[in-house]
């Protein structure tokens, strides 16, 4: 497998950056881990949308999800989506309408979001929704994707990618200090694995981890490598990395985009 950060944010963007998006890809499998604001922008550096299989959501926070709408538009208007040739384009009688995995009540969300546009209906128009409910397992061409609900503001979901060989990346989302995380990362090749916070939240129910954090989260998981994101611009990524690397024990990674890593 082969990860491509595409947007590695928290929920305000970077300088020319992008909120959380991740692509995995297979042989000729492709998977998209979250698509935040500006993630769909990123994506189409590195492979034609189109050829998108499948999208999959950590949780239902803009941050994670905003960008289905231009890719949504992309979909649906496209030169190359029409049904008659246009403009170069030889027309489809069969146009591209990718899976999207996304938690349960996503479709009640995704309809409000999309009524400001005038069409509630926009996001189901031009991708195959599929709700999931831990604990289930759900095939994406030679990928297999589990889901555990972790700690954060609103239902959120951990998710596991494997492939045939059982090589596996857990994509963490977000969340505070928990126990779920650490069990259902256990023994994991790689961890992406939030470390949005300079310090612990001051008041408020916790939602997000320091880079130390993170770095203790991968340890206790026995993850074999740990890469640390949904970090801001903002923070120094030597400071984040040290911290990070304190609490993992060994060398961490910080995301940044364009990233690739072989798992």
């Amino acid at each position: 497998m082969r990860l491509t950060v595409l947007g590695k944010s928290p929920a305000w963007q970077d300088a020319g950056g992008a909120c959380s998006g991740y692509l995995v890809e297979d042989g000729d499998t492709a998977l998209v881990v979250d698509c935040g604001n500006g993630a769909f922008g990123k994506l189409r550096e590195h492979v034609e949308y189109t050829d998108v299989d499948a999208l999959a959501l950590t949780h239902m926070h803009a941050d994670h999800f905003f960008d289905l709408f231009p890719f949504a538009y992309g979909l649906l208007l496209a030169p190359r989506q029409q049904p008659v040739p246009v403009a170069g384009w030889p027309g489809t009688p069969d146009p591209v309408r990718p899976r999207l995995i996304a938690p349960v009540g996503a479709a009640v969300t995704l309809r409000l979001v999309g009524s400001a546009w005038g069409d509630e209906a926009l996001i189901e128009s031009a991708f195959r929704l599929e709700e999931y409910e831990e604990p289930a397992r759900i095939e994406v061409g030679g990928l297999g994707l589990r889901f555990a609900e972790v700690p954060h503001y609103i239902p959120t979901f951990a998710i596991e990618v494997a492939d045939a060989a059982g090589r596996r990346i857990t994509f963490g989302a977000d969340c505070r200090p928990n126990e779920a995380l650490v069990e259902f990362a256990r023994d994991t090749d790689l961890l992406v694995i939030e470390a949005t916070l300079p310090r612990p939240e001051r008041t408020g129910i916790r939602g997000h981890l320091t880079p130390a954090e993170a770095g203790e989260h991968a340890r206790r998981a026995g993850a074999g490598r740990a890469l640390l994101t949904h970090v801001s611009d903002e923070l120094d990524p030597g400071w984040v990395a040290a911290e990070g690397t304190k609490g993992f024990g060994a060398q961490v990674a910080v995301a940044t985009e364009g990233a690739t890593y072989e798992v």
